[in-house]
């Protein structure tokens, strides 16, 4: 094997392995974006609830009273957490994304270098 062909191997399981990071880190963002859909519609529903109303949470199998104020203060917090998260994921996709197309670049140079080291290997006939 030459090491052109080493290279164009080693560079095309690099190249796999980050389609695997992307596709991971875009499932990972798709979770989230589902968790800031769900804390925001928490949100709403609380900006509706009057002072008298009394507030629940689930705590193992046991709903305990909670107070309006704490609950308000951990769903903002939540959200915050969660669009933090979001923009750190956005910077992986895009370093991630970024890293693909400079790996994709290689693998075209490799593959066309090795298809015109084959090609005048071709051409040029074994010494006898």
């Amino acid at each position: 094997m030459s090491s052109l062909q080493a290279k164009l191997q080693a560079a095309s399981a690099e190249f796999q392995k980050l389609q695997a990071d992307l596709s991971n880190a875009v499932e990972i963002r798709q979770r989230l974006e589902a968790r800031l859909s769900e804390n925001e519609l928490v949100k709403k529903e609380f900006e509706q609830l009057k002072p008298e109303n009394t507030v629940y949470k689930l705590v193992g199998p046991v709903l305990v009273k909670q107070d309006q104020a704490d609950a308000k203060a951990n769903v903002e917090t939540r959200l915050e957490f969660i669009r933090s998260e979001i923009k750190r994921v956005e910077g992986q996709l895009k370093e991630i994304q970024e890293k693909q197309e400079k790996k994709k670049q290689e693998l075209e140079e490799t593959q066309t270098s090795l298809e015109s080291q084959l090609a005048q290997q071709q051409r040029v006939p074994a010494a006898a």
